[in-house]
C-alpha cells in the first residue's frame, strides 16, 4: 500500500455565523436569531492568536467552529457539555498537558519580538484614532 498525499492548503479564520434557532415563548416555538455569548466571542478571538492558526486548513475551522457552537451552550449554562468541550479543546493544545500530549512545543518570543509586534500595534491603533475607527478591544 502506497502513501497518498493530499495537499491542503491552510485558510484564514472565518467570522461566527449568524443563525437562528428555534425557542420556546409562551408555550410557541419560534425562530430566534442565535446571540454569541461574549465567552465564546473572546474564545474565538483567541484561537486567531493560536500559535498553529496560520496551519489550519478549512476543516480545522468547521471543526472548531461547531467547537464554538458547543462552547457557547456551555457559557448558557449547559454544564453537561463540559467533557465534550474539553475533548474537543485538548485537540488543539489547549493546555500545557495536551500540548505535551500531543508533542507540541511553542517557541517563547524574544524581547526584540514582543517589541516589534507592540510598535506595530501601537502604529495600527495610530492610523484608526486617525480615521475615526473604534476597536471593541479598546473602548
Amino acid at each position: 500500500m502506497q502513501l497518498r498525499v493530499i495537499e491542503a492548503s491552510p485558510v484564514a479564520q472565518p467570522e461566527l455565523p449568524a443563525f437562528t434557532v428555534m425557542v420556546t415563548v409562551e408555550k410557541e416555538l419560534v425562530a430566534q436569531e442565535f446571540e454569541w455569548p461574549a465567552m465564546t466571542l473572546d474564545w474565538w478571538a483567541m484561537l486567531s492568536r493560536h500559535p498553529l492558526a496560520g496551519e489550519f486548513i478549512e476543516a480545522d475551522w468547521a471543526f472548531l467552529m461547531e467547537t464554538a457552537r458547543i462552547h457557547a451552550e456551555f457559557w448558557t449554562g449547559k454544564m453537561s457539555l463540559a467533557p465534550e468541550l474539553r475533548l474537543r479543546e485538548a485537540k488543539y493544545g489547549f493546555t500545557p498537558e495536551d500540548r505535551a500530549r500531543l508533542r507540541l512545543q511553542f517557541a517563547q518570543a524574544t524581547g526584540a519580538e514582543v517589541d516589534t509586534a507592540e510598535k506595530v500595534q501601537r502604529v495600527e491603533s495610530s492610523r484608526d484614532r486617525m480615521r475615526g475607527v473604534t476597536r471593541k478591544d479598546s473602548a
